[in-house]
This record gives C-alpha cells, structure tokens and sequence, in this order.
C-alpha cells in the first residue's frame, strides 16, 4: 500500500499540523497535539467537545468552529483518544457553562470520555450517538455503533449551543436527535491502517459488504456487487423501517462517502435514495452530500436519514463556519 508520509509514528501529528496551518483562522492547536480547539472562546456558551480515532476526516477536527464544536480530541488511527486529551481540551474551552461530550458509541470512547466525565471538575453532560441501524453488537461495541449521524447530532447541538442554550437542555436536544437519526453502510474494498500496512480485510472484486463499520469491522453480511439501486433499497430501507416514519415526514439525506468514493456515485446514490424515500412518501427537506466521515481510503457510503422537526431544521440552517461545513455566514 502506497501512502503519502514521512513517518508512520507521525502521521496524526504532521496532519494535525498541516490542518492547524490550513485553517489557522478557525482553530488553533492544543500543546502536545492533544485536540484541535476553536480559535476564539465565546463566553456564557455550553462547550461542545468530540472525538476519536483518527483516520475518519474531516470528522472531528473538521467540524470545529462557530456553530458546531468548540473542542475535538483527536486519538492515532482507528485509536481513542484519552481521558487527560478530553479533560485538557475542556479546561480550553469552557465558557463557564459547562461542557457537553458527544460520544460515538465505540468501547474505547465510551470508556475514556466517561472517565473523562467523572473526573472534570465542570458540570457537564455526555450524548451517545448510536446510529447505526446495521447490527447490534460489534467487535468494538455494546449496542449499536455511532457513525455518520455524528455530524447531523453536532450540526444541530452545535447551532443550539450558539445560541445560548443551557447543559440541560443541549442533553436532551442531543439525544433527541440520535434517536431521530440512524445510518447504515456497505463498503466495496477495505482500508488500509498505515501502521498495518495491509488491508483490514480481504473482499474480493465481485464482493460487498453490507452493513459495515467505519473502522472496517464486518457488517451484516458479505454479497455479490449489486447494483447502486440494490444497494440503495437495502440501505434506505433498514433505516426507514428502524425510524418507522409515516408517509410525509421531512427528513435530512446524508449521503456519506468513507474515503474512496468518487463525488459523481454519490451522487448517483442520492438519487437511488430518493427513489426509495419517495416511493415511502418520505420528504427529503435538505441534503448533504460527500466524504465527511470517512475511513481513511476505504470505498463505499452510508446513508443517514434523520427524521427533523421544525426546530430541528431551523437549527440545521443556521450559519456554520468549520474546515469541513460552511454556511450562512
């Protein structure tokens, strides 16, 4: 496998380095590339903080800055980061509101940021994004894994925070919006960690897997290439029978790519999508489309419905200004 490095120990730290140059208008970075933190504090304002494993960006870095997160902690490929990364970024951040964690449902996360949340001497809360309709159990979860519904969870949270929403109620809009979301993925090769150097797993050129993670982990089951309309039925139809929607709910469209996805089949794939949700009466009120929670090179997409209220919307709309999302401003 072919990467474009130095060194393999330092492929999170030069990257965090080139990130903090590219968008040193946004962010700034913490001492010992411990997180990636919004340039400016805002006062009076609930601190939103992620992360994880790197390897899936633009999340979480990418999605720091006015209107979504004020804290991302990134850990090396596919790896959480720690409990003192968590708590260091916290103390950066914190507008004396208190600290809100949003936590995608992997073991190594949910155990660091917990700790991370015992030991803060802030009051703070944590939501656990758990979108992923694919199975129940994984190798690195108990229950359902968090994936691309992360973003829409910290759009939303991040707007509401913004505008001066307390702890309490950033708590219950965030798990309000997880239980309105759910995501599920195929991917059509594996990714490849650079410390490993090989693929994560073997599929062959006729093959897919359905229902994968975004750390490689197996999914549902393995099948023969379908095609993009086949694939798109499966998807959108696990979500939509784990959501139970009712003929004219509104809805956001995610359709992500993990990496190696070329722009034009995404594409492709939002309109097999919408074929499926039109046909179930569903009303997609806004899209998002590309590579935003990514598996290092691996291709293949998901596809994220999330059910939306008014509120929810409104929040979705308002100004946004990260690496990764920018509008209304």
């Amino acid at each position: 496998m072919k990467n474009l490095m130095n060194n393999v120990d330092n492929v999170l730290t030069e990257s965090l380095d080139g990130f903090a140059a590219a968008h040193a208008d946004i962010v700034a970075l913490g001492a010992e590339h411990e997180f990636v933190r919004r340039k400016r504090n805002k006062p009076g304002k609930v601190a939103l903080i992620s992360g994880g494993g790197a390897g899936h960006e633009p999340l979480h870095a990418g999605f720091v800055g006015h209107g979504m997160l004020d804290a991302a902690c990134p850990g090396q490929i596919f790896t959480s980061p720690t409990p003192n990364q968590m708590m260091n970024a916290a103390q950066a951040v914190d507008g004396g509101a208190g600290v809100l964690f949003i936590v995608k449902n992997y073991s190594g996360d949910m155990m660091n940021f917990q700790m991370a949340s015992e030991m803060l001497d802030q009051e703070n809360a944590v939501v656990v994004v758990n979108d992923d309709v694919a199975v129940e159990d994984s190798t690195y979860t108990t229950g359902r894994r968090g994936v691309a519904g992360t973003l829409i969870v910290e759009k939303i949270l991040g707007a509401a925070a913004e505008r001066g929403e307390t702890l309490a109620a950033l708590k219950t809009l965030g798990d309000a919006v997880n239980k309105a979301t759910a995501s599920m993925g195929v991917a059509l090769t594996s990714c490849t960690v650079p410390a490993a150097g090989k693929p994560t797993f073997q599929i062959g050129m006729d093959e897919m897997e359905v229902g994968v993670g975004i750390h490689g982990e197996p999914g549902r089951r393995r099948v023969p290439l379908a095609s993009a309309d086949a694939i798109a039925e499966e998807l959108t139809g696990a979500v939509l029978k784990d959501l139970a929607l009712q003929s004219g709910q509104e809805v956001i469209l995610l359709v992500n790519g993990f990496g190696g996805t070329p722009l034009v089949e995404l594409y492709l794939m939002v309109n097999a999508a919408r074929k499926v949700l039109d046909r179930h009466g569903i009303r997609v009120a806004r899209h998002l489309t590309g590579s935003y929670v990514t598996s290092l090179e691996m291709a293949g997409c998901s596809i994220t419905v999330t059910a939306v209220t008014p509120e929810f919307l409104a929040l979705w709309d308002a100004p946004v200004h990260t690496a990764a999302l920018r509008w209304g401003m």
